[in-house]
């Protein structure tokens, strides 16, 4: 007999390989719990988790038993009451855990299986097949790539990263740090053994012998020192730093004019929030600037952007030329993946939706590698939507699409930023 022991370690929560597999087993039912789940709450609400419930039917697993054909005979033992033939009464009450009658009828019914996904869990399922299209370069990852950059100087090292010019820069100090009290002295001593020879002394006299020996003693000395020393190599220190990843910036621009009524505002809002959340999660690395505009535009903050009341007619040029100078500025030279996403009710100045599709075609879109756009309106299409229909004829990175109410929200946020196909 085999026994097969598993050893891997988990974390405290004991089940969560069975939990991972029951995921991957109901993979569908679960994402149309999520689907169902997120009509029922706020937007700004969706980070938590949430209790799926799944029906009984679609959670029963096949099993293996014996077949009941043939003629079977069982013995039920402690029956002291029936007989062969005798009808039983129903059970009055419940038939069991989970099972019941529903009214006055006889027909049982079952409750459907309920768990609770973690908010990670919840967050893996609703943006699930989510992302950016049209990314040109390096797509955001979690995985942080290293670079190596030079850092000083290290006593060790391999040979091929030796630094010649400051070792012997270490070498040459060394030797005049260590031979400079010797050096005095044989100065000293040449000096005055020349002042005894000057006076006439003999090279036997014992003073002079003294200093020729001492002088022999030192130049010895200073011989012994060597040039260079184990000591005095130094090595290229190269240290490994995380490279820039790939740099992404979304402009979130919302028409805040008088005709876009408080409705409009919210369904707009809801629009951005679930963007940003999306953005967050899916990209470490992406910094959002938010635009709102009515006849003059202004970059704000997220506060700002969300809950001011202020009000006007509506220019969404002044927007545009707005977003382009941001770009210009702060987000240009090739070192930006720009993405724009528009929200309006498309209610414009003729004249100016003209100038806004113009300002889209020649400056804007070249720009860009996604702008969307989503016009807010129960009604027909307007103007600025018109205009905007002949941006796609010049560039395909252009989307547009049109939310009537709350709950069109995330199929259009699907729609707009699904996966592309390879």
């Amino acid at each position: 007999m085999t026994y097969l022991i598993d050893r891997r370690l988990q974390s405290k929560n004991k089940s969560a390989v069975n939990r991972e597999r029951f995921l991957r087993r109901y993979k569908g039912q679960i994402k149309d719990a999520v689907g169902r789940a997120i009509k029922g709450r706020s937007i700004t609400d969706v980070e938590n988790g949430e209790k799926v419930s799944i029906p009984v039917k679609d959670v029963g697993e096949p099993s293996f038993g014996h077949a009941h054909g043939g003629v079977w005979e069982v013995v039920n033992p402690g029956n002291k009451e029936y007989l062969k033939g005798d009808q039983i009464a129903r059970p009055k009450g419940g038939g069991g855990a989970g099972r019941g009658k529903a009214g006055n009828s006889d027909e049982t019914t079952e409750d459907d299986f309920i768990f609770e996904l973690s908010r990670e869990e919840f967050m893996n399922y609703f943006f699930e097949d989510l992302e950016l299209p049209h990314m040109v370069k390096t797509q955001l990852t979690a995985t942080t790539e290293f670079k190596n950059q030079r850092a000083g100087y290290n006593m060790s090292g391999t040979p091929s990263n030796i630094h010649v010019l400051r070792s012997l820069r270490g070498a040459l100090g060394r030797r005049i740090a260590v031979g400079g009290g010797a050096r005095k002295q044989l100065a000293q001593a040449e000096e005055d053994l020349a002042e005894l020879l000057h006076e006439g002394a003999p090279d036997s006299d014992p003073l002079v012998t003294e200093l020729r020996r001492l002088i022999h003693h030192l130049h010895t000395r200073l011989l012994a020192i060597p040039f260079i020393d184990p000591f005095d190599l130094r090595y290229s220190n190269r240290i490994k730093v995380p490279k820039p990843m790939t740099q992404a910036v979304m402009f979130c621009i919302m028409d805040v004019s008088g005709s876009m009524d408080e409705s409009r505002k919210d369904t707009a809002k809801r629009f951005f929030i679930l963007l940003y959340l999306f953005l967050k999660r899916a990209y470490d690395k992406i910094e959002v600037v938010f635009i709102r505009h009515h006849t003059a535009a202004a970059e704000v903050d997220e506060h700002e952007f969300f809950n001011s009341r202020e009000s006007g007619g509506t220019v969404v040029s002044s927007a545009l030329h707005l977003l382009n100078t941001i770009i210009d500025e702060r987000y240009g030279a090739g070192q930006w993946n720009s993405y724009v996403a528009q929200a309006s009710d498309g209610d414009n100045w003729d004249n100016d939706s003209v100038l806004c599709r113009q300002l889209l075609i020649n400056t804007i879109m070249p720009k860009v590698q996604y702008y969307t756009y989503v016009e807010i309106t129960d009604g027909p299409q307007q103007n600025l939507w018109e205009q905007y229909a002949g941006v796609l004829d010049h560039h395909a990175h252009f989307a547009m699409q049109k939310i009537v109410t709350p709950a069109d929200i995330y199929p259009v946020f699907r729609e707009l930023f699904k996966k592309q196909v390879k």
